[in-house]
């Protein structure tokens, strides 16, 4: 079978939704065929929609942009829409989604899980579900825990019921989930970021008022 891998993100390199698509393919390239696709540009090239011509699944990760996609993967999607009208035989393809957000809840990702289900009804595909992770700013920080353990737990679970739906190409229903981690400690460490980040820019916090800037 062969199960290509579309990481959504404009970041190059280190984002989440890089890191959960790492997890994934090692749970499910034994007997497969892979392809790992990057899609940073509202213009994907014939070199990257070519390879997605004889999928028998594709699965998308994304983070979550104002409750919907990034602009330039709906782009992307929109070109790969007509590209697979033309690919008869993709009309058996399933397709899955992993969005991620900043947001404690899961349940926030579902209007962009929703958008990934109508394209596929567009594309003539099968949508065959997604998974909604909160706080997706952590996910690189669980590479070193094992799976199934302390703030991994209900991301190990969801990851492992997704990649049996995968390998059997079965459909489901969505799965939105949070981290194992006190909401409370969450905030506090995201709060922390951000305040760095102003601080890393030469700025005070009152000049995030300060609209001229």
């Amino acid at each position: 079978m062969k199960i290509s891998l579309i990481n959504g993100s404009p970041k190059a390199k280190d984002s989440s939704s890089g890191f959960i698509l790492k997890e994934l393919r090692e749970m499910i390239s034994p007997k497969n065929e892979i392809v790992d696709l990057h899609f940073m540009k509202k213009n994907p090239g014939t070199g990257d929609l070519e390879p997605l011509r004889d999928s028998d699944v594709m699965v998308f990760a994304f983070p979550l942009y104002v409750d919907s996609l990034p602009s330039h993967l709906l782009s992307c999607l929109v070109q790969l829409e007509d590209f697979l009208k033309n690919a008869a035989f993709t009309k058996n393809c399933t397709v899955y989604a992993i969005a991620n957000c900043g947001f404690y809840e899961g349940r926030q990702n579902t209007l962009a899980l929703d958008i990934m289900k109508n394209w596929c009804a567009r594309a003539g595909v099968r949508w065959g579900g997604g998974l909604g992770i909160g706080g997706g700013g952590m996910i690189p920080m669980l590479s070193g825990i094992a799976p199934g353990k302390g703030p991994k737990k209900n991301f190990s679970t969801a990851m492992d019921t997704l990649s049996h739906r995968i390998l059997r190409q079965e459909t489901g229903e969505t799965i939105c989930f949070s981290p194992n981690f006190p909401r409370i400690l969450y905030k506090a460490a995201a709060e922390m970021g951000w305040r760095q980040a102003v601080k890393n820019n030469g700025l005070k916090r009152r000049d995030l008022c300060n609209r001229e800037i």
